[in-house]
């Protein structure tokens, strides 16, 4: 399978590409916790369908010290255990905002308040940005029917 237009590549793509991979980089040097984000990465991207993002959040969380056994149950996590209250209220967030659609007035505020207890103001600015960014970048690569399974953690930069 090859991705219908090569996002590196395309002129155009490759600079909008390179603004969203910069802000990523911003969210990087962020206090919201690695951890948390790649978890929540993983789970927009699993809801988005979205298979070249949950390859490469699975490798690079695994690659972090990231335990299967979490990464596994991140599409189950109101059942799991292995999740703190912290991390419950990031995937809680993350996947209201990722189905904003499906709920009139977007995401409530018992689950804004929720993350609100856990997270500081920078960390929820953060939050926000990387849910923002994993949905533009699994929107754009499902556009795209990018393929997955072959990314190596790094190879982006």
């Amino acid at each position: 399978m090859e991705a219908r237009l090569n996002a590196f590549t395309n002129p155009v793509l490759a600079k909008v590409f390179k603004h969203i991979i910069a802000a990523g980089k911003v969210l990087e040097d962020s206090t919201l916790p690695a951890s948390t984000q790649e978890l929540v990465k993983l789970r927009a991207s699993q809801i988005n369908g979205c298979g070249f993002c949950t390859d490469m959040h699975f490798k690079d969380a695994v690659h972090a010290g990231e335990s299967a056994e979490r990464l596994n149950l991140v599409a189950a996590w109101r059942e799991a255990t292995v999740f703190t209250e912290a991390e419950r209220a990031a995937l809680e967030l993350a996947e209201e905002a990722t189905r904003i659609a499906d709920a009139a007035g977007g995401v409530p505020d018992e689950v804004w308040a929720n993350a609100a207890k856990h997270y500081d103001e920078e960390q929820l600015g953060a939050l926000v940005g990387v849910i923002t960014l994993i949905n533009a970048f699994n929107r754009g690569n499902v556009m795209l029917q990018m393929p997955a399974g072959d990314y190596q953690p790094g190879q982006f930069g």
